[in-house]
């Protein structure tokens, strides 16, 4: 590892003027490209303390042992250059887009003699019209085979062409008239190119007047009686209006754009483009790309904008291009493009109408690839190996840690403060066995004591466990006097997982004995662990190798003290701070910081997101149960069922506060203990003020309110 000190410019020597600058390491490779309107405080600013550093920014200042130069006249040769460099030195800490597969694209090749419309993918060649990309090739074939029936443009290969001249006879295609076989003379080398230049204007969104020429064409053989001819024409139309249904209208007629859309999050990015031309989607393309440097949404679109366009020229740049974040500046970007173009090139930021629209499309498009990307990535068998293993090394594990458990704490500013627990296995989600826990040992936001209450609860359950089946006192003997859990006794008034004695743990989605997410009935989702006689999988009774924490340094050390008390010393313990992405380990002062490109990684933060969804949807779901609560909701005992029994009797909670016990009793199912809790409890609730309409100013009755609360379940004062 260098020392930027090492090799740091002296000062003065770095000029203020725009320019490139390249990164090289210790034998000479180009690690890093970047471009800086001013390169002094640019350049300086990589050589400050490495606390402050962004930790991706960190790692490459530290392996390079030289920096240089090269200074240019505007910021728009900046960009020209620092696209040219990253291209030909190919940097191992720049961003860098990979096409998630090879686009095709349909061509024309009017570099030829005889023109050929082909599905052709890879670089771009010289004199080559394409139209694209797509997403399948066959979407091309589909649309040429109807296009040819109107333009029969040669589309058959070089040696084919060839032993056609030669014997004199077309091929299939030229026999049924989706070819004008140049290779015999039926029609000659202009003829055929015309045909491949109507062909293009067609494909590049000028189709209306040609269809209205075609209309005005069959309507004239048919007042001339030629109907054989016009019904050829009619065939000819509707075949183009097929192919023209294939790309739906999302724009008006003759706009020509490009709308590029960014998914990321702290690792990777996904990229999508949609290409609109004459108010069509013409083709559609999309990259992903591991985020090495330190670069936000503006920063992607403008590594994606020279991905895009800085090897093309002319109409194949187009006059639009809508983005989600414009480059700062965006200046030199907007007069690059411009002159690649050949014209005003407009980049923007679309704020309304049809074009926001079909961004939000775009914007769908990118989250879904990047979900894809990552799906992929954590199928493979081999990728997850690897991770475990990086995970194993970078802890200290003797081990992989085939089981992890990460928890979370999620709350509303300290209202309806709840956890999670999630479960990997290999690698994989086990949601089957996922939990999630009411915080109830105190009120109030305090991230590190809920964190304290929730892991000791989820393992004094794992040690009742043990000690039903006689494993704790002989694995632990000695340790339950030291920490106070002996005979794993719980507080009083509470069970061994801190929840209220007679009354629901609510650790899962469904009934609180049940799996957090239900069983799945794939294999995958099989229980795991020890089961109890009638083959259910025991609730936490199967231990983890690894436990982690949301959050940082306070949350791992309450988990670990949480563990420590009950005696648990096998079980290692790490946390995830989002900010920048370190691993924290208990009774350490520094992080651990994963290589950014780390499996290990990538694993741990999926880990920790999941831990993160699973605790907000709970919080929401009871926050939004809250929201709805009325004072039926109050009464202990009283379910769903007779509430709504209660409601449909009288009507409205208004009719039922003024009911005696013994009108309530006359409800089926209603006993007169129960009848005895309602009216006290609706004795002291206060009624809520009459609603108002403010339209009118008429007073509405509550007899409304009840109907519409006892439809929708809920109840109201």
């Amino acid at each position: 590892m260098a020392d930027p000190s090492s090799y740091r410019p002296k000062p003065g020597q770095i000029p203020e003027s725009p320019g490139v600058y390249k990164f090289r390491d210790e034998h000479g490779r180009v690690i890093y490209v970047g471009k800086a309107k001013s390169l002094r405080p640019r350049l300086s600013s990589y050589f400050q303390d490495l606390a402050n550093l962004h930790p991706r920014t960190r790692t490459m200042v530290t392996t390079a042992a030289a920096v240089e130069w090269t200074v240019v006249s505007t910021e728009v040769e900046a960009l020209q250059l620092e696209y040219s460099w990253i291209k030909e030195f190919d940097p191992r800490f720049n961003v860098k887009y990979r096409d998630d597969k090879s686009y095709p694209s349909l061509a024309v090749t009017l570099n030829e003699e005889f023109p050929r419309v082909q599905v052709m993918r890879g670089a771009k060649k010289k004199g080559v019209r394409y139209f694209g990309p797509y997403g399948h090739a066959w979407a091309i074939r589909e649309t040429v085979d109807l296009m040819l029936r109107v333009f029969p443009v040669r589309t058959c290969s070089a040696g084919v062409f060839k032993r056609s001249a030669q014997i004199g006879r077309p091929c299939l295609l030229g026999y049924i008239g989706k070819c004008s076989a140049p290779c015999v003379g039926r029609v000659t080398a202009e003829e055929h190119r015309e045909l491949a230049e109507e062909f293009c204007d067609f494909m590049a969104g000028r189709t209306g007047t040609y269809l209205r020429r075609l209309e005005q064409q069959m309507h004239e053989a048919a007042e001339d009686m030629e109907y054989e001819k016009a019904a050829r024409l009619r065939d000819d139309i509707g075949a183009l209006k097929r192919a023209m249904e294939k790309n739906a209208v999302v724009l008006a007629d003759a706009t020509d754009a490009d709308l590029i859309a960014v998914a990321e999050d702290e690792l990777e990015a996904a990229v999508q483009i949609f290409h609109v031309r004459g108010g069509r989607v013409r083709g559609q393309r999309g990259w992903v790309t591991d985020k090495v440097e330190a670069v936000d949404t503006a920063g992607l679109v403008e590594h994606a904008l020279q991905q895009l366009y800085g090897e093309e020229r002319g109409d194949a740049v187009p006059k639009e291009v809508l983005v989600p974040a414009v480059p700062d500046p965006a200046e030199p970007v907007t007069q690059w493009l411009t002159e690649r173009r050949g014209s005003l090139v407009d980049l923007r930021i679309p704020q309304r109408g049809d074009k926001k629209d079909l961004m939000q499309t775009v914007q769908r498009n990118a989250q879904q690839a990047l979900a894809l990307h990552k799906t992929k990535r954590a199928s493979d068998l081999t990728t997850r190996s690897r991770a475990l293993e990086e995970i194993a090394e970078a802890l200290g594990l003797d081990s992989a840690p085939l089981r992890v458990e990460c928890f979370d704490i999620s709350h509303l500013q300290g209202d309806d403060v709840v956890a999670s627990m999630v479960v990997f296995e290999d690698g994989l989600p086990r949601k089957s066995e996922y939990r999630r826990f009411q915080i109830k040992s105190f009120a109030g936001q305090d991230d590190v004591r809920s964190m304290h209450e929730v892991v000791s609860r989820r393992f004094r359950r794992y040690l009742l466990e043990k000690q039903k089946t006689g494993e704790w006192e002989e694995q632990a003997t000695g340790a339950t006097e030291a920490t106070g859990v002996s005979g794993i006794t719980a507080p009083p008034g509470q069970t061994l997982d801190g929840s209220s004695e007679g009354s629901s743990e609510g650790s899962s989605e469904g009934p609180s004995d049940g799996p957090a997410e239900g069983p799945s009935d794939s294999p995958s989702e099989a229980p795991s662990g020890p089961i109890d006689e009638e083959g259910r999988p025991k609730r936490f009774a199967y231990p983890p190798q690894l436990v982690v924490v949301d959050g940082g340094k306070p949350q791992v050390a309450a988990a670990q003290r949480a563990l420590a008390e009950l005696g648990v010393d096998d079980v290692a313990v790490c946390g995830l701070a989002k900010r920048l992405e370190e691993v924290w380990l208990p009774d350490e002062e520094d992080p651990v910081v994963l290589p950014r490109s780390s499996e290990g990684l990538y694993l741990l933060q999926r880990v920790r997101d999941e831990a993160h969804r699973f605790a907000i949807t709970y919080q929401r779901s009871k926050r939004a149960k809250s929201m709805k609560a009325g004072p039926l909701d109050t009464v202990p005992g009283l379910g769903d069922s007779r509430k709504q029994a209660l409601l449909k009797h009288f009507g409205s909670v208004k009719r039922l506060r003024a009911a005696t016990v013994e009108q309530i009793c006359e409800v089926p199912g209603v006993g007169r203990k129960t009848a005895e809790t309602v009216a006290a409890a609706l004795a002291g609730s206060a009624p809520a003020a009459p609603a108002v309409n403010t339209a009118t100013g008429e007073i509405i009755e509550d007899e409304a309110a009840g109907a519409a609360s006892s439809s929708n379940g809920g109840t109201r004062p």
